[in-house]
């Protein structure tokens, strides 16, 4: 059995929530692995660290069990998956000037962004797996593995939540083959 560490970030139904009756309901459900962080009105955050065979067990069963505690949450986002370069440093014990340096080098071959803009956003998961290929970095397995897992479970979210027309998404996979 590994530890995995992992947020998951949720939005309630209600806003006004007790959220020592969800806390409770929580422990219950066997999120015990898990510190609470409420905030913003309407969300709350799970750190888990849990232990389990793979991430994607540990994951899917620490959502399980929020499900079964609050089954009209919503999942906002399974973390670290989206990251700019001030998140992969610190994730990675490394300067924010470091990694930029390595994103901005002309032979480097960063990987590509998920969004450009202000700020750019990586998947973790495509960061770390070119991290590893360089053979300079020593990436700890069970964050890459946790990575990995998360930009699945997004994924799937997202592809969850669309209305693809059949035509659009075979003309797509058509064209992201090549």
């Amino acid at each position: 059995m590994t530890e995995y560490q992992f947020t998951l970030k949720l939005a309630l139904k209600s806003p006004e929530a007790n959220i020592d009756e969800l806390v409770e309901r929580l422990g219950e459900a066997g999120c015990t692995d898990a510190l609470v962080g409420i905030g913003q009105p309407g969300r709350i955050g799970l750190d888990f660290t849990r232990e389990a065979k793979s991430a994607s067990e540990a994951v899917l069963s620490a959502f399980a069990d929020v499900k079964r505690a609050i089954p009209d949450t919503e999942l906002v986002e399974a973390a670290p998956d989206f990251v700019g370069l001030t998140d992969i440093a610190k994730l990675l014990g490394f300067s924010r000037q470091n990694i930029r340096k390595l994103a901005i080098q002309v032979n480097s071959v960063f990987p590509p962004p998920v969004h450009e803009g202000t700020p750019t956003i990586w998947h973790l998961a495509t960061v770390l797996d070119w991290l590893k290929s360089r053979g300079n970095y020593e990436i700890e397995d069970s964050l890459l593995e946790v990575a990995k897992t998360n930009r699945q479970f997004n994924l799937a979210k997202e592809l969850h939540d669309l209305d693809l027309e059949p035509a659009f998404q075979r003309d797509m996979q058509r064209l992201l083959a090549v």
